[in-house]
């Protein structure tokens, strides 16, 4: 990898990090009754969302669909095999209790994501046509689940009010 290729990727990263970021800074602002404030922090986190996109494309960093799909597969597959679990024993070394529980749900909703892009690549190999119904997820933990949620998130424990549709 060239040294320009690193910094594609440290770009994108950061880029990637200050959109979600400056989201969550809009949210705190308008709580506390700046909605001018909040502004400003989501038009910012749309340029950086510019940025990244820029980032990422000059990565070649999209496929098609199914290389797509096969990255997240990759992707989520690390992520709760070997990262989350890693984390989740440091933060008990630690006795870091909120982390450990951060930790614990995303390493559960990696899992399921795992599942279920490997089984949207399993009906695109097929040829079959997909099923167009939407998605819920959790903002409690982040649980997805698709066609409908459930009356209470089997991971964090959170009501079916606290899962967002996503069509």
């Amino acid at each position: 990898m060239t040294k320009t290729e690193d910094n594609l990727q440290e770009a994108f990263t950061g880029e990637s990090q200050a959109n979600r970021r400056y989201l969550f800074f809009a949210n705190k602002a308008d709580t506390e009754g700046y909605p001018q404030i909040a502004r400003l922090f989501r038009a910012a986190a749309e340029a950086e969302t510019v940025h990244a996109r820029n980032h990422f494309n000059a990565m070649d960093g999209v496929g098609s669909t199914k290389a797509n799909l096969n990255a997240g597969i990759i992707g989520e597959h690390q992520e709760f095999t070997a990262m989350y679990p890693r984390f989740i024993e440091q933060a008990r070394v630690d006795q870091y209790q909120r982390a450990e529980i951060t930790f614990d749900w995303a390493n559960k909703v990696e899992e399921i994501h795992h599942g279920l892009f490997q089984e949207a690549l399993k009906v695109l190999d097929s040829g079959e046509t997909t099923k167009d119904e939407p998605y819920f997820v959790c903002q409690g933990c982040g649980n997805t689940v698709e066609g409908e949620a459930p009356e209470t998130c089997p991971i964090c424990g959170a009501p079916k009010s606290a899962f967002k549709r996503v069509d």
